[in-house]
């Protein structure tokens, strides 16, 4: 009786947690208007030495003095809460952290050639094993849920890493690929298969066998091994093929066309935006099925509470034959890019030096034109993937004039932990620039580069042309780069010399400012002054000016821009009728209307800066969105109306192609182009050598819709070849994730 007792209360308890745990909100989507701050939880900060080794948890994977870096250090959420008022008195208004869930909790052995043995944790959060409870290492859900409310409560959003590319190491290559881990878990379910947590939150061992975790998947056993590609590692392999379908440095790679995979990491997603996070860095996107991506972005802000920040890590170099997938992903996803371009620049101009400022100027004209959504880029410096600037170059002031330069540039600005401290890692690989934040430097916040966040910051907040501004190169020389931000009458502009050894003289430069004196917003800390705007011949001009050595100057000018509606930027980029949007700019107040083309949105809310509204049923397809306020309209912004709810169809053809020629498809719905072969973005994949001539593509399509499409040939060049014959139909999953694998056709 006793224990029919218990069981009847951890139910009940299962059914009252949504109400106790999820009671945090959304501070809004994370957008050009803020500063970021990425923290890699456990290098930061040690808020809670109980959970340094939890229970069950093998001691050889915990260091915590901040010497051997591959194994975890201390930090968590407590000690991120501890630091929020540095976070906030440095002008950081949104946190990334590291992925909060569980990952693989063991020693990962790399066997040496010389015998040796180098011991790894999954620190770094890139490990899943189970995305329904927290990281121990960090805390419990509890402990998550406070830190997120923390940094609400003072005005700093939170975006988590999600990685639904894959689990942990299956096989280990340093061990003749021999089985290793992999395995995906879950919580005990309830009679109503409803998972299992107690009133923190945190899962519990329902059915009384010692665990709360139940295998799920096992890339190398019997539990689900198909919901894994298990093709083996890319290696050497660059085809498109070989980033999507093999697996990542030996991770397992998920099947992203299993309607029980998509379904699975969807609901995992939603489960975390259900604890009030602001937003998503997707890891691996380079590595992802695009159409899987396009679903759970769309899955996600379907999900209740509206639109969030979406970004992701699709890896480059500089120059990539992948740039164009890169720069496109985009807009065949909904889901931004950390800016790696804009990063090879920066460290190329003022780091290695093997790139000038005319680089740096080509840049941001190229990328304007390259990319439909830049300001929703997210630029860095450095990160966890790359080296440390300072490994690059250990001049201070040059990562100083760095800084400034991304801080005033086009895109959401992210900055590294530990950037303002001038870290400078223990090497120059990506782990050696992971240090514990704690033992390596004090949290000073006098440094000259944590002022020059601070007051760009406070700048970017102030000043819309930083946010939604487009960028004017009004001079550049291999040293010397100034440039316009603009947003209507908002202007910023910076004068920056990269130079440590030499001074310039900028001549008079037109200007559309008005007359007057311009202080130097970063208050003379990289050696700015005041400079002044006259009048010759009816022309505006910037008096000339010295630039000295490593000298920066940011003059702003924040016109009142009245009550007319100006769009600036809108989150997402993409949605379906029904889904709630934000729309940014100013004059957005008052007695407004929004329309989707010549179709009238319903508005949920709306004050001078932003509007929230439902995306109206029009047809689908690019449309215009724009504001009336009385017998005034706003610019148009484009937004992308999808028909559904997005789930995968993968079509098969054979096809003989010519050199460079490559399959595409085309059809009658917008999700295939309205039969425009410029709008087919993703070209078919052919993996097999000896069978070249066999293609197929995952495509994302809406749900239970019937439609028409035909297979073309296209080439670099854009030439294109249509098949013959009668237009092909086929019809989707009715379900969400679903997913139809059209039987193999033959290019007519």
């Amino acid at each position: 009786m006793k224990k029919q007792i218990i069981k009847v209360y951890l139910i009940f308890i299962t059914l009252i947690i949504p109400l106790a745990i999820n009671a945090e909100t959304s501070l809004g989507p994370v957008t050009s208007k803020d500063v970021v701050y990425q923290i890699l939880t456990d290098r930061f900060y040690d808020g809670d030495t109980s959970n340094n080794i939890p229970s069950g948890s093998p001691s050889q994977i915990f260091d915590g003095t901040g010497s051997d870096l591959k194994l975890y250090q201390g930090g968590d959420f407590k000690g991120i809460t501890n630091k929020i008022s540095y976070l906030k008195n440095m002008g950081i208004t949104a946190v990334w952290i590291s992925a909060p869930y569980a990952n693989r909790d063991e020693q990962i052995i790399d066997y040496q050639p010389d015998g040796s043995q180098m011991i790894w944790s999954s620190y770094h959060g890139y490990h899943a094993s189970n995305y329904y409870r927290t990281n121990p290492h960090f805390g419990g859900m509890k402990d998550f849920q406070d830190m997120v409310t923390a940094l609400h409560s003072n005005g700093i959003k939170v975006i988590i890493d999600f990685v639904s590319n894959h689990t942990s190491r299956w096989q280990n290559p340093t061990n003749n690929n021999s089985a290793e881990h992999g395995r995906l878990y879950e919580p005990d379910r309830d009679a109503n298969n409803q998972f299992s947590f107690d009133v923190n939150g945190d899962p519990i061992d329902l059915n009384s066998d010692g665990s709360s975790d139940n295998l799920i998947a096992d890339p190398n056993g019997t539990v689900n091994p198909g919901w894994f590609h298990s093709k083996g590692d890319r290696g050497s392999d660059s085809s498109r093929f070989g980033f999507r379908y093999r697996d990542l440095g030996s991770l397992a790679d998920f099947t992203h066309e299993l309607p029980e995979v998509i379904e699975y990491l969807e609901d995992a997603a939603t489960f975390w935006k259900a604890k009030g996070i602001d937003g998503y860095r997707h890891d691996a996107t380079l590595h992802m099925n695009p159409a899987f991506a396009k679903g759970l972005r769309d899955a996600i802000d379907s999900a209740p509470g509206g639109a969030l920040t979406h970004f992701g890590e699709f890896f480059i170099g500089k120059p990539d034959p992948k740039y164009g997938e890169y720069e496109s992903f985009p807009d065949r996803t909904s889901i931004n890019n950390l800016d790696f371009e804009f990063f090879r620049t920066v460290t190329n101009v003022f780091g290695s030096g093997s790139e000038d400022m005319n680089s740096l100027a080509n840049f941001y004209q190229y990328t304007e034109n390259d990319y439909n959504y830049q300001n929703q880029t997210v630029t860095f410096i450095d990160n966890h993937d790359v080296p440390r600037f300072l490994r690059i170059n250990s001049d201070q002031r040059s990562l100083d004039v760095a800084i400034a330069t991304a801080m005033a540039s086009r895109g959401i600005p992210n900055i590294y932990y530990g950037t303002e401290q001038y870290v400078n890692g223990h090497d120059a690989s990506e782990n050696g620039g992971r240090v514990f934040l704690q033992a390596d430097k004090t949290f000073d916040e006098t440094t000259r580069a944590f002022k020059i966040i601070k007051k760009m910051s406070s700048l970017r907040q102030q000043n819309d042309a930083l946010a939604y501004g487009l960028t004017s190169i009004l001079y550049s020389t291999p040293d010397v780069l100034v440039m316009s931000r603009k947003f209507y009458d908002k202007e910023v502009i910076i004068a920056i010399n990269r130079s440590p050894y030499n001074s310039y003289t900028v001549p008079n430069l037109a200007t559309s400012l008005p007359t007057g004196s311009y202080n130097d917003n970063l208050d003379g800390e990289l050696g700015g002054a005041t400079n002044n705007v006259f009048v010759s011949n009816s022309i505006r001009y910037i008096s000339s000016f010295n630039l000295a050595q490593q000298e920066v100057n940011v003059w702003s000018y924040n016109a009142d821009l009245g009550s007319d509606p100006k769009i600036g930027d809108m989150v997402s980029i993409s949605g379906h009728q029904g889904n709630e949007v934000t729309i940014y700019g100013t004059g957005l107040d008052g007695s407004i209307q929004v329309n989707f083309d010549a179709t009238q949105a319903t508005i949920i809310s709306n004050n001078y800066n932003e509007i929230q509204v439902t995306v109206p049923s029009v047809n689908a397809g690019k449309r215009n969105v724009s504001v009336t306020k009385g017998t005034t309209s706003s610019n148009n912004f484009e937004f992308e109306v999808l028909s559904d709810n997005q789930n995968q169809m993968i079509f098969h053809v054979q096809a003989n192609t010519s050199v460079g020629q490559k399959i595409y498809v085309v059809g009658s719905i917008p999700e295939l182009g309205n039969w425009n072969p410029a709008s087919a973005l993703d070209a078919f994949h052919n993996p097999d050598p000896i069978n070249w001539n066999k293609w197929f593509l995952p495509v994302s399509v809406p749900k239970g819709k019937t439609f028409d499409y035909k297979y073309i040939m296209k080439d670099d060049q854009g030439n294109v070849v249509w098949e013959g014959g009668n237009n092909r139909s086929a019809t989707s999953s009715s379900t969400d994730s679903g997913v139809v694998d059209l039987p193999e056709e033959y290019f007519q």
